[in-house]
């Protein structure tokens, strides 16, 4: 099945929230019209998030379009108990993984407090945010080297929290980690980044 990926379309008559909710409520009936609306209001969150996890463009393009065949294939049994962004999220994150793995690439993983103790890394800096910074060209780049050399569990956590704005719950549910799991990786994904960052500043 081949999409048409377009600009999102307004919602007009509906709060933002009612008109989503209608949307997937259609498009779990099997209404095609309706998920053609759905991939025009995420195609470019998700194609966004893809090609982070991906480094490959071509094989970013098809782990995109993957997940919204896989999205109109399973959209039946949707069951609500997640958010449609987070079920999204993690159709198109078990892709990446299943593509890695197909490739047998081996990946090279940080040591991990994956702890359900949520006050283990509540100390994460939180006030230490690159993404937010106004950065010139070469420090930007050298963000998205830090964030493309990292292992993909990090990249994952640190993409969907600073860059999709996601709460850890959800991020939990899209990964399908502990909340402890996800804070434990966000630091380290953080601690990674700045390392990366101050690389390039000595540097320079």
């Amino acid at each position: 099945m081949e999409l048409a990926l377009g600009a999102p379309r307004l919602f007009r008559t509906k709060s933002p929230e009612a008109a989503e909710s209608s949307l997937v409520d259609r498009c779990r009936r099997g209404d095609a019209e309706a998920f053609g609306q759905f991939v025009d209001l995420y195609q470019a969150r998700v194609t966004g998030f893809v090609r982070r996890m991906v480094s490959n463009p071509d094989d970013a393009a098809d782990v995109a379009q993957d997940t919204f065949l896989r999205a109109y294939q399973s959209f039946g049994r949707f069951d609500g108990r997640s958010s449609v962004r987070t079920w999204l999220f993690r159709i198109a994150h078990n892709l990446c993984i299943d593509r890695a793995r197909r490739l047998d690439r081996r990946v090279e993983e940080a040591a991990l407090v994956d702890s359900e103790d949520d006050s283990a890394m509540d100390v994460a800096d939180e006030r230490w945010q690159p993404e937010r910074l106004v950065l010139d060209g070469e420090l930007r780049d050298a963000v998205e080297r830090g964030i493309a050399s990292m292992s993909e569990k990090l990249r994952a956590v640190l993409l969907l929290h600073d860059r999709e704005e996601l709460p850890y719950e959800e991020i939990g549910k899209a990964l399908g980690i502990p909340v402890g799991t996800v804070k434990s990786r966000l630091f380290l994904a953080r601690a990674h980044l700045q390392t990366a960052v101050k690389s390039y500043l000595e540097e320079v």
